[in-house]
């Protein structure tokens, strides 16, 4: 099962029987508890299509407790560094300095609960490490950052590339993924691959 927690960012969680993986699991982490534990979830993992702090904020909290691990890219680790100051203008909670340290993100087919496998694909230009996760069973895209609605992510913050951004969205262009794929973007409502053709000049453009 596939949902949306609604937020300013689109936070995901994928659930089989009583188990569940979050992907960008940010907001308050006794939030998370409560929806977790109401619904008779266990989580087993965390996964985040970037390192910015609206994407990852409950994270490392969320992981330490429930003893499992958080996946995120290396290459973006050292934008926590400035994450605090981000959560003060949301009135979040900050991220301890002790925080539970991210294991580097598989690339590649992994199975993040039985029989539910996803691809991990690179996607920097936002981020230096940003990455999309592609679930080819149920044609679901999440793609963080890298393309919204009918724009392209932010590529002037640190770490961000405008070459390589685009690098990013060509590729997904050459992946042919069918029209009616379902694309998650990290803020915003989602939309299909056949939406973004007919919508999204940064999508098609070459």
């Amino acid at each position: 099962m596939l949902m949306m927690v609604p937020e300013n960012t689109n936070s995901v969680l994928v659930s089989r029987g009583a188990d569940a993986v979050i992907f960008d699991a940010w907001g308050r982490v006794a939030a998370w508890r409560d929806m977790l534990q109401e619904r008779g979830l266990n989580l087993r993992a965390i996964y985040a299509t970037h390192g910015h702090p609206d994407h990852i904020s409950a994270a490392p909290e969320l992981a330490r407790d429930a003893n499992v691990d958080w996946f995120l890219n290396p290459a973006d680790e050292f934008l926590m560094c400035d994450a605090n100051d981000f959560l003060d203008m949301f009135r979040l909670p900050h991220i301890a300095p002790d925080y539970k340290r991210p294991v580097p993100m598989p690339i590649g087919e992994v199975e993040i609960l039985p029989d539910v496998k996803m691809r991990v694909i690179p996607s920097p230009g936002h981020t230096p490490g940003g990455v999309m996760f592609w679930f080819p069973e149920y044609k679901v895209l999440l793609i963080g950052d890298t393309l919204f609605q009918e724009s392209v992510g932010r590529y002037d913050l640190p770490g961000g590339d405008v070459k390589k951004l685009f690098e990013s969205i060509h590729r997904l262009y050459n992946m042919n993924l069918d029209d009616d794929t379902t694309v998650i973007h990290g803020h915003g409502m989602h939309t299909t691959i056949g939406w973004l053709k007919n919508n999204n000049p940064f999508f098609t453009a070459h």
